[in-house]
């Protein structure tokens, strides 16, 4: 479970590559998934992407899985 940094805006969360919990930056992003043509714009779907400060590791999940 993430937890809130009182040091900064991050989170900390656990991280696969360091093995401990680490402060990471999370954002949302609308990622294209329909690949290309006509209809590409409408198929973005926002995506949880968080990036550990300690080592660099990034990792993002579908959030909408309709």
């Amino acid at each position: 479970m993430a937890t809130t940094d009182g040091v900064s805006n991050g989170m900390t969360e656990p991280c696969e590559v360091c093995e401990m919990d680490t402060l990471h930056e999370v954002t949302v992003q609308l990622i294209t998934e329909g690949g290309e043509g006509e209809n590409a714009r409408y198929s973005r779907e926002p995506y949880r992407v968080r990036e550990c400060q300690r080592c660099g590791n990034r990792e993002s999940q579908r959030m909408n899985n309709a």
